[in-house]
């Protein structure tokens, strides 16, 4: 089968199931929850586990399904940029199938070898280059799923405007496999920019407030930018001044132009100097990806809190000040076009993490709602809150996860509020 069936591979924190399924087809998996369901045993999904950092610890948890066996294209029509694949397909091997007739999807998942279509859509994941493309939910155009009791439900198709009323298929982005399995998913694809550039430039800290200004006002909008402190694994630097990351993507001639520009204003903010990746730009990106889920030895714990571009300055300072309080090294990624704010937390020590980053997150969380976690130990995930404050929605939620798995066997707890 291809996959580890060792229920120790499979623990979500503390919890370790006491069955591996790894279904074969459709079917197969149907027939699983089916049963299951009558049961009542608790599920939870498994792709390449890059993601399942995510969430609260399962209430119940009594086997897990690999999909690492669902890793077919099943259909492909590039003239109609459309394409379906199997919910197992690795984010790299979607890439490197749409690569090949110069079309893309921009999903950003951390570790795309690993990361799985299903798991980057069953997560929610929202990747930096979402505020030039979209978000990945916005290319879904049709699905197919498994239900809890081994229904197998289909929405929308291979045809971009087809859908009439909701579209089902967006309702299962984001629940983390409380509401269904998703085996299938089609996407809407894009055209592959002719060039891919990363710019590097360090930002010591009195050229900051200007240098920022200077990128948030470039006429030729980067694809992300994002101003970084430590996190060395990018690019091997670890300055505590930090640095900027600027993706730029488009035709020769509008990427150049962009560079020109960049160039200039940086210059003009007061920036020594700025390296330009071509032929390196794709690792150098991936390994930013990578950072945003990476755990730093000996002990981490990842933050991920959304907000306002206008208020990523005092979000810092927020962190900062509460990780200077609790004694904790912090490293940070701010989104300067979509607003999200990345912040990992360590110890030189892993004997004290525990008790300071415990002490640390109320108090961050009294200070800043819209935050989650997305990276911790697992000896620390059922006393860490995984997320914050409680969307509007919740009752919606509640009752959609009612009527969708109505014996609770599907990851009972792991969304917000414990659904």
């Amino acid at each position: 089968m291809g996959v580890a069936l060792d229920p120790g591979a499979f623990a979500l924190g503390a919890r370790v199931p006491r069955e591996v399924h790894a279904p074969q087809s459709v079917e197969a998996l149907a027939d699983l929850l089916r049963a299951c369901d009558a049961r009542r045993e608790a599920v939870a999904f498994f792709g390449g586990s890059t993601l399942q950092g995510l969430g609260n610890v399962p209430e119940r948890y009594d086997a897990a399904v690999s999909l690492v066996n669902f890793t077919r294209t099943l259909e492909y029509e590039h003239r109609d940029l459309t394409i379906a694949v199997e919910a197992g397909v690795t984010v790299a091997a979607l890439d490197a199938t749409l690569a090949a007739q110069g079309q893309f999807v921009p999903l950003d998942a951390p570790h795309a070898g690993r990361s799985t279509v299903g798991g980057v859509l069953a997560s929610g994941w929202l990747g930096p280059r979402r505020a030039a493309y979209g978000r990945p939910r916005d290319f879904v155009i049709g699905s197919t799923v498994v239900l809890a009791d081994g229904t197998v439900a289909k929405a929308g198709g291979m045809v971009v405007k087809n859908v009439t009323g909701y579209d089902m298929s967006k309702l299962y982005v984001g629940s983390l496999g409380t509401l269904a399995a998703i085996v299938r998913a089609n996407f809407k694809t894009l055209p592959l920019p002719e060039l891919r550039r990363a710019a590097i430039a360090a930002l010591p800290e009195r050229t900051r407030e200007r240098a920022l200004a200077h990128v948030l006002g470039l006429e030729s909008e980067p694809a992300a930018a994002l101003f970084i402190t430590g996190f060395a694994e990018i690019d091997g630097r670890d300055g505590a001044e930090g640095r900027l990351f600027l993706l730029l993507e488009g035709s020769n001639a509008l990427v150049q132009r962009a560079t020109r520009e960049l160039r200039s204003s940086l210059g003009a903010a007061g920036l020594p100097s700025t390296t330009i990746l071509d032929g390196e730009a794709n690792a150098a990106f991936a390994r930013l990806l990578d950072a945003y889920v990476e755990p730093r030895a000996p002990a981490s714990v990842t933050y991920r809190s959304t907000g306002l571009i206008t208020d990523l300055v005092a979000r810092h300072m927020t962190f900062a000040a509460l990780a200077r309080e609790h004694e904790l090294e912090l490293e940070t990624i701010a989104d300067l076009r979509t607003g999200d704010f990345i912040a990992r937390l360590s110890t030189p020590l892993k004997d004290h993490f525990a008790e300071r980053i415990l002490d640390y997150d109320p108090a961050l969380r009294a200070a800043l709602g819209n935050l989650w976690i997305v990276s911790s130990p697992a000896a620390l995930r059922e006393r860490l809150p995984a997320w914050g404050a409680a969307p509007a929605a919740l009752d919606k939620m509640r009752a959609l996860k009612a009527r969708f798995d109505p014996n609770g066997i599907l990851a009972p707890g792991r969304l917000v509020a414990g659904i």
